[in-house]
């Protein structure tokens, strides 16, 4: 196993680094408020590192993704890549990935996805799409909804379709979030029903949001060791404290396992080697040690953490959105022991 990034790699974290440091200040993110930022959004898309992830795979788009975590930049980059990209290139037909991926590379369209399935939507005898899904992530900016039906099909909606609504939903998150209703309207099934395709998909919505968790509790250790270092208390440093040490280490350690599962699961990815179980593992850490991690970044900020308006409190929302994003720990964990027993006795993995 060799997680090294190539220069291909390397060169879009770089970028992407860059970018996200340069305009995702906590100033343009208050100003957000729950929207996303059109000039990074423009940003990134001139910059081509949407239309970079089918070059540099999915252990390219989570090196991405862990720049864009660091700062909690409020763009769909995630979504439209994993839902959008990634999946019309591996399952879509020629017609499919020739008119639909010119758009989801310069940013003019925008994905997201109707995941996990969990039977709220059903496909009727005469091919209509039928249900609600009760919270879809960046659902007011995108063009486009990857919907997985209660039978593990996936779909293409168009969301100004006239029997698709977008209801807005108040989450924890900054970002905005919808649910989604569907009454009749006529989806385009992605590719030609190829069995696996929900499963892959599902996968590596899983390692690239566990790749973004990553970002987001770097970034608020990173916060956490600043504050620590130039806050003193009785004449020394916060940092000087032996409990403080432990807690912060104890999220160093957290964050380094969220980040180094979800290379490997990539990696396994990119190198088209089963990644199912490594994926599960990457999204049970980036639950269950990623609210760890941003718990202890707001308990180590004091009373400053409990401060709605501090930068510190944003990786918190993210970290806890995420959490329980395409399953919380308990959930994943379930799924990671069955599939576990089932490849112990002569399954696939």
């Amino acid at each position: 196993m060799d997680f090294t990034p190539s220069e291909e790699q390397t060169a879009a974290q770089g970028l992407a680094a860059r970018i996200f440091g340069d305009l995702s200040t906590h100033e343009r993110l208050t100003a957000a408020g729950t929207g996303t930022d059109a000039e990074l959004w423009k940003e990134l898309c001139a910059a081509g590192l949407p239309a970079a992830v089918e070059d540099v795979g999915l252990l390219g788009l989570v090196l991405i993704l862990e720049e864009q975590g660091r700062t909690t930049a409020q763009v769909p980059l995630a979504a439209t890549c994993v839902y959008g990209l990634l999946a019309v290139a591996a399952h879509g037909t020629a017609e499919q990935r020739g008119r639909l991926l010119p758009g989801l590379r310069d940013g003019t369209a925008v994905a997201t996805g109707a995941f996990p399935a969990r039977g709220g939507v059903r496909i009727a005898e005469d091919g209509a799409l039928y249900g609600a899904v009760p919270w879809v992530p960046w659902l007011r900016d995108a063009t486009h909804v990857l919907v997985a039906d209660a039978e593990r099909g996936l779909w293409i909606v168009r969301t100004g379709e006239p029997d698709v609504t977008a209801v807005p939903v108040e989450t924890t998150a900054p970002w905005y979030a919808g649910r989604l209703v569907l009454d009749g309207v006529r989806g385009e099934r992605l590719g030609n029903g190829q069995p696996g395709a929900y499963a892959d998909v599902l996968a590596t919505a899983r390692t690239a949001f566990a790749g973004l968790q990553a970002g987001v509790c770097a970034g608020s250790l990173a916060r956490v060791v600043h504050h620590t270092v130039t806050r003193e208390q009785f004449g020394r440093p916060l940092s000087t404290n032996q409990g403080v040490l432990l807690r912060a280490a104890d999220a160093h350690m957290d964050t380094e396992a969220i980040r180094v599962t979800a290379y490997e699961a990539a990696w396994r990815h990119d190198e088209r080697r089963a990644c199912a179980a490594q994926a599960l593992t990457a999204a049970w850490w980036a639950s269950e040690a990623g609210k760890r991690v941003v718990h202890a970044g707001q308990h180590l900020h004091g009373g400053t953490g409990a401060d709605l308006d501090h930068p510190v409190h944003r990786h918190f929302l993210w970290g806890r959105q995420l959490d329980a994003y395409l399953g919380c720990g308990g959930e994943v964990l379930e799924e990671l022991g069955l599939l576990l027993a089932h490849s112990s006795q002569g399954g696939a993995s």
